[in-house]
C-alpha cells in the first residue's frame, strides 16, 4: 500500500486515497468530501478500479445511488517517486513512477561534477507520465560505485483535463546517501515489483531510510562538525556551576561570498583559507539552525567554479538531520543559492 493508492473501509462505506503514513501502523486517507481521516491499517483494503466496477454491477445488499454529476472525484494527488529496481545483485535499473492521478509532464536528468569545477547536467529522459503510469530509464548504476552516483534531477508539470486547481511545477534534486538508502526493500507502486524508493512530492518524508551494505571499500573521511543532538542537549541543561552554553539562532538566508563574511578584507589569507572559513561557517550555520528547529535556511554560495556549491551538496547528502536540499527561488538569488529543508 503506497501514498496515491485508492482504498475501501472494511467496516463502512467510505472509499478514498491514501494521503500519509502516520505512526503507530495508521494511515491517514482522504475521502470524497475532502476531509482526512486516520484508520488503522487493519481496517483498509486496496481498490482496483475492476472491483470498484464488478462491486457495483453485483451488489444487491442495498439500492443503488444515483451520484449527482457534480459531486466531487476522490483524486490522489501525490505519488511522484524515482525508484530503483535490482537487475542482479550487482546492477539497478532507475524508473519514474506516477502513483497520482494527474498527467505528468517530465524531464529528467543527472548532476555531476564537471572537469573544470563545475556541475555539469546531462539528459536522461523526458516525456509524459499518464496516471499510474511509470517509465523506465535506459541506465543501469551499479552497486559498486554507490558513491559516484549522480544527484537526480525531477523536473515535472501537473495536467488534469478540465476544471483544476493549478499546480506549482515539481523540481527536485536526489542524492543517494549510503547511510540512508538500502535499509528495507518495498513494493514499488504501479510496477509491484521489490525496490527502493524515494518520494519527490510529500508533504513530509514517511519514506523508511537506510544504511547500506558492508562493503570492503575503506571508509570515507567524514566532515568534522558539531553534533546538532549535543547542542540541543546543552541547551535544555539545568542551570550549575558551569555557564549554559547558548546557540544564536542564524538567519533564514546566509551569504556565504568571502566580501560578506570579511566586510574589511581578507588580510592575506590563501584561497585554501578562505574556501575553510566558507564552509566552517556553512557548518556552524546548519547545525545552529537545527539545534534552533528551524524548517529550513537557504546558503548564498555564487555559481562561480562550482567548487564551493558542489562541497555543500555533498555534505547536505550526508548529513543525518537534512531532509532534502534544492535550489533556491531563481527569481531572488539567481542561480547561486541552495535551500536546505531539515527533519
Amino acid at each position: 500500500m503506497n501514498i496515491g493508492d485508492k482504498v475501501r473501509l472494511l467496516r463502512a462505506k467510505e472509499q478514498g486515497v491514501v494521503s500519509r503514513f502516520l505512526p503507530g501502523n495508521m494511515i491517514e486517507i482522504e475521502i470524497e468530501d475532502g476531509f482526512r481521516i486516520p484508520v488503522m491499517r487493519s481496517e483498509l483494503v486496496p481498490v482496483s478500479p475492476l472491483e470498484s466496477e464488478r462491486l457495483l454491477k453485483t451488489s444487491n445488499f442495498a439500492p443503488q445511488k444515483t451520484v449527482a454529476p457534480s459531486a466531487p472525484a476522490i483524486l490522489s494527488n501525490q505519488g511522484i517517486y524515482l525508484a530503483f529496481v535490482p537487475v542482479n545483485d550487482r546492477e539497478y535499473t532507475l524508473h519514474l513512477i506516477n502513483n497520482t492521478d494527474w498527467e505528468f509532464p517530465y524531464v529528467l536528468g543527472e548532476e555531476s561534477a564537471g572537469a573544470s569545477g563545475g556541475i555539469q547536467f546531462t539528459g536522461i529522459h523526458s516525456g509524459l507520465l499518464k496516471p499510474k503510469s511509470q517509465q523506465k530509464m535506459n541506465d543501469l548504476y551499479a552497486h559498486a560505485k554507490f558513491e559516484e552516483w549522480p544527484t537526480f534531477v525531477v523536473q515535472g508539470l501537473w495536467f488534469r483535463a478540465g476544471k483544476s486547481s493549478l499546480r506549482a511545477p515539481l523540481v527536485k534534486r536526489f542524492k543517494a546517501r549510503a547511510t540512508t538508502f538500502f535499509k528495507n526493500k518495498t513494493t514499488v507502486p504501479v510496477l509491484s515489483q521489490p525496490g527502493f524508493l524515494t518520494q519527490l512530492d510529500a508533504e513530509t518524508n514517511d519514506q523508511p531510510q537506510a544504511s547500506a551494505p558492508n562493503s570492503n571499500r575503506a571508509a570515507q573521511p567524514q566532515p568534522k562538525r558539531i553534533s546538532a543532538e549535543d547542542l540541543k542537549a546543552e541547551m535544555f541543561k539545568p542551570n550549575s556551576d558551569v555557564a549554559d552554553i547558548s546557540v544564536e539562532r542564524p538567519s533564514s538566508v546566509v551569504d556565504l561570498h568571502i566580501d560578506a563574511l570579511l566586510p574589511n578584507g581578507t588580510g592575506g589569507r590563501t584561497p585554501g583559507d578562505l574556501l575553510k572559513l566558507q564552509l566552517d561557517t556553512f557548518e556552524k550555520m546548519l547545525e545552529s539552525a537545527i539545534a534552533n528547529g528551524m524548517s529550513d535556511i537557504t546558503f548564498i554560495h555564487g555559481v562561480g567554479s562550482g567548487a564551493l556549491r558542489t562541497e555543500l551538496h555533498k555534505r547536505l547528502g550526508q548529513h543525518p538531520n537534512v531532509k532534502f536540499f534544492e535550489d533556491a527561488q531563481k527569481q531572488k538569488f539567481g542561480y547561486g543559492a541552495t535551500k536546505v529543508t531539515i527533519k
